[in-house]
């Protein structure tokens, strides 16, 4: 822009030896002079976190407001990019179902057994001679159309019921909770976990004050670094827990009803998620899928 305004104001100008220069000409070449104006120190941007992953060009990233625990007064310190493919995917609602049913399957273990009728006690021998009684043949009191028989077809436990989806779907599913909890307004960004205090009843207020809802889900980077106050906060409420990004899962966000992220768990969820898009070009050999993550 500078450029084009030196441009202009050179042909304005008449040739060297002239004394008559416009005014509208001493004008262009003061502003174009003129060095830009530089925000001021003291003044915060409003933007506290930019989206480090490319995005593509058609896609813009969507912004929340980032908030603070350290007083009812600081609900909106800034904004933060989140990243459109993480944070604003399709809402496949048919993904979720099979997620959350996967984790709710894929560790059950059912222990129901019945006995059959050779391991009933009892029932060696045969009731009646086969014939000449008139009554039906039989050969066991135990067999399954007896009264207190073994059971035919029973369940034989311990049964598992162990299945693994695909990892896209898993991924895809974690991108699609975390998209429709943003889109009802149910997830919240955090500076930090810092709090002025323990007391469980502080956090609780904060929370009621803000409309978090009946349950809350905080998540930090990791546990070593949760402040002390918020564990000790947490530690005592049934509705506020804690986790780890790593531990996040589709089950835990839809049980909650407001989702709390930090800004250094959104930088890692993002990174996480992400990496999955580009994990495998398209003709390599689907080998080992476990031994790659980062």
């Amino acid at each position: 822009m500078l450029r084009v305004l030196r441009v202009g104001a050179r042909a304005w100008l008449p040739p060297a030896g002239c004394r008559g220069l416009t005014s509208q000409a001493e004008d262009a070449a003061r502003l174009a002079d003129r060095p830009e104006p530089v925000a001021s120190a003291g003044l915060r941007e409003p933007v506290l976190r930019r989206c480090e992953r490319p995005i593509h060009a058609h896609r813009r990233p969507v912004q929340a407001w980032v908030e603070s625990l350290r007083g009812y007064e600081e609900e909106r310190v800034g904004l933060a990019d989140l990243h459109p493919d993480v944070f604003a995917a399709a809402p496949r609602l048919d993904i979720l179902h099979q997620v959350a049913i996967w984790q709710k399957n894929f560790r059950r273990i059912s222990y129901a057994k019945t006995k059959t009728r050779a391991e009933v006690r009892g029932g060696g021998r045969k009731p009646w001679p086969q014939k000449g009684t008139g009554r039906a043949r039989h050969g066991s009191i135990r067999s399954p159309i007896w009264r207190g028989g073994g059971v035919a077809h029973g369940p034989r436990g311990p049964t598992s019921y162990y299945y693994m989806l695909p990892m896209k779907v898993r991924v895809l599913g974690l991108k699609v909770a975390l998209s429709v909890k943003l889109a009802q307004d149910d997830l919240h960004v955090l500076d930090s976990l810092e709090m002025p205090t323990a007391e469980p009843r502080y956090l609780v207020e904060l929370a009621r004050h803000r409309r978090w809802g009946d349950s809350v889900l905080l998540v930090d980077l990791n546990h070593e670094g949760m402040p002390r106050n918020i564990v000790e906060a947490a530690s005592g409420l049934k509705t506020i827990n804690l986790i780890p990004a790593v531990g996040l899962n589709v089950h835990s966000m839809l049980k909650h009803q407001t989702l709390v992220l930090t800004l250094p768990a959104v930088a890692f969820l993002e990174d996480r998620l992400l990496w999955h898009d580009t994990r495998y070009p398209p003709l390599h050999p689907f080998r080992l899928p476990y031994s790659d993550f980062p």
